[in-house]
């Protein structure tokens, strides 16, 4: 299974940090001692999750021919339309009768089992050419008034088109994808929720949040490569989900590996969920060279986790 190509579309507004000292107090040394985050992107007035997983989804199109696709699968938490999902307003755009069109939601870590989702298609040859659609409206749901997790989100969208066989020397080879839930620990169904009818996004157990980010994005990256027969010194990147800077130092830390190993864009972006690893692997597929191995890691509220270890 490969990943032939991948999109990412951000909006344009930035919201940097003094926005959140002018309305709660929140200086931007704090933000950025806490967090790591410098600014974020937010949605326009008529945007919302559906319109950015077009909009990338167009960006790709300029990249790859997706008339093929014969199965779309799309990943949210923060969902414009529960009922008419991303993945079927991505397929209306693309006009392409009768094939599977599933929409998932396991939190941060949706990226991955939206990925887990292609694999067994293709497993049961019911699926070879997959458009995966990551998008997230944060700001849509984000009670900004909210000191402890009002100033972490961002909005932003990513589409990957993925393969059951290699299509070009640049394609990303999955040689390995696992995903869990650690519901069973710690306070996994209290710890950040998203309760539209009540503020929002919030996070009233962020301490224990962070311990078991740090605690289950390493075990699954240890877990999968195991799998590969391959250590820590086969790696040359670790991109883990975007959620705070300090908890992706501390796994780096826990791995130790040294951080220009690291791939982060939380400074800039802010938490985009679960797009967010998508995004920047976006943003850095040019850069990759033949033979690199890249870890993607994830952890996502409920505690749901996973990891996946790709190779150019």
């Amino acid at each position: 299974m490969y990943i032939h190509a991948v999109s990412h579309y951000l909006p344009t507004q930035v919201v940097g940090n003094e926005h959140f000292t002018n309305l709660n107090g929140l200086s931007n040394e704090w933000i950025i001692e806490r967090t790591g985050i410098e600014q974020r992107r937010k949605a326009a007035p008529d945007e919302n999750t559906n319109s950015m997983a077009v909009d990338v989804v167009r960006l790709l199109q300029d990249k790859v021919d997706l008339s093929g696709v014969d199965l779309i699968v799309g990943a949210t938490y923060t969902p414009h339309d529960t009922i008419v999902t991303l993945a079927h307003v991505v397929q209306n755009h693309l006009a392409i009768p009768e094939i599977p069109v599933v929409s998932i939601s396991s939190a941060c870590s949706s990226l991955l089992n939206a990925i887990e989702i292609v694999e067994g298609y293709f497993a049961m040859n019911k699926a070879t050419r997959a458009l995966v659609v990551v998008s997230e409206h944060n700001t849509a749901y984000n009670n900004e008034q909210d000191t402890i997790s009002g100033h972490l989100w961002g909005d932003g969208a990513a589409a990957l088109m993925i393969t059951k066989t290699r299509q070009s020397e640049s394609d990303l080879y999955i040689r390995y994808l696992l995903t869990g839930g650690a519901a069973h620990t710690g306070k996994a169904t209290m710890a950040v929720v998203l309760k539209p009818l009540e503020k929002g996004v919030i996070m009233p157990a962020g301490r224990d949040v962070f311990i078991n980010a740090c605690l289950y994005m390493p075990k699954a990256t240890q877990q999968v490569l195991y799998k590969c027969g391959m250590t820590l010194a086969d790696v040359d990147y670790v991109l883990p989900h975007q959620a705070n800077l300090r908890i992706s130092r501390n796994v780096m830390q826990t791995l130790g590996l040294p951080e220009e190993k690291l791939i982060s864009n939380i400074e800039r972006l802010g938490n985009t969920g679960c797009a967010g690893c998508a995004i920047a692997m976006s943003e850095r597929w040019e850069t990759f060279k033949k033979g690199e191995r890249i870890i993607v890691t994830v952890f996502g509220g409920g505690y749901s986790y996973g990891a996946m270890l790709v190779e150019v």
